[in-house]
């Protein structure tokens, strides 16, 4: 059995594109407890959101009780902004084969209602076969997780994300690489950043050693993951800071080419203020003259599917 491919072939409800992680963030932590438990059992590992939820009588299952607080505070901070919940996941991910569910009178999954997983003792674990191959052949969970991150998630999240789940990808044995599907273009960075005068279009930072740029990085604003393509029109050159804030969903471009500052975002301190609030309502710096701005298609599609909440007003003045 591949369970590359089976994981690749993850059945996912779609509405006009729209993100759906709830199974790939569900398999990430379930990955992450499954590392600990090899690693050394109760307290072993390396820590992240999920510190409760063991079930040893159950081979490391995951009681739906227990872990459905970590499940929603991942899914709130890197699913989509619309409301959801941990229990689709936690249910229907039986259906690819990856994945089971026992409750506390040895039945099958009472479904995907709060409730019923709750008042039933629903206990989830990975699949006994893929368990199994997990333990015989070690590098294959490594090749699982980055399979999951490559597919779902922008890389400026991919540490984060594992350290969120308690997963070590580092001390893990990669399999020999596969062929990508699709293959990134290694000069866009560089076409993007000198669209952008080698300026972040947030803030303007420009920083250099010598002549080399130092934490300016190319973004995609229709993540890569998600058929965005590898284009200067559907790039930012964005300062390592509000990379990240760009892809957490705290920052966007609206319609004007302006910074969209999402209201659920709260920093109280100068600095939160001066790189974050401050720039609602701020036109995008660049690109030079000649250079396509990012496409409305792209930036349409970031303030669908990452953008949380509603912008705040422009800072007056």
């Amino acid at each position: 059995m591949d369970w590359l491919e089976r994981i690749a072939a993850l059945r996912q409800w779609t509405r006009n594109g729209t993100r759906a992680p709830h199974k790939p963030l569900l398999l990430l932590y379930a990955l992450g407890r499954f590392q600990r438990d090899v690693e050394g059992g109760p307290g072993g590992g390396h820590g992240g959101v999920h510190d409760g939820g063991r079930d040893d009588g159950h081979d490391g299952g995951l009681r739906y009780s227990v872990v459905e607080g970590d499940l929603q505070r991942l899914l709130t901070e890197y699913g989509p902004p619309n409301r959801t919940t941990p229990a689709y996941p936690f249910h229907h991910l039986v259906s690819d084969g990856v994945w089971e569910v026992r409750t506390d009178d040895g039945t099958g999954s009472p479904g995907s209602g709060v409730r019923e997983l709750r008042a039933s003792g629903a206990t989830g674990r990975l699949a006994p076969e893929l368990r199994a191959a997990l333990r015989s052949e070690p590098p294959l969970l490594g090749a699982v997780a980055r399979l999951l991150l490559d597919t779902h998630f922008p890389p400026s999240l991919h540490t984060e994300l594992c350290e969120a789940v308690g997963l070590d990808l580092e001390v893990l044995e990669p399999l020999p690489a596969r062929p990508a599907r699709r293959q990134r273009d290694p000069r866009l960075r560089e076409r993007v950043l000198t669209a952008y005068e080698y300026r972040c279009a947030f803030c303007g930072y420009d920083g250099r050693i010598g002549a080399v740029p130092v934490g300016l990085e190319a973004a995609h604003v229709r993540w890569w993951a998600f058929d965005g393509p590898d284009d200067v029109e559907n790039g930012l050159c964005l300062c390592s800071l509000h990379h990240k804030l760009f892809d957490k969903g705290v920052l966007g471009v609206g319609d004007d080419h302006r910074i969209l500052v999402s209201q659920r975002f709260v920093g109280h301190s100068p600095a939160a203020r001066t790189h974050v609030t401050a720039l609602a309502g701020r036109p995008l710096i660049g690109p030079q003259p000649g250079a396509r701005p990012v496409a409305a298609a792209h930036r349409d599609w970031h303030t669908r599917q990452v953008f949380h909440g509603e912008p705040r007003p422009a800072v007056a003045g």
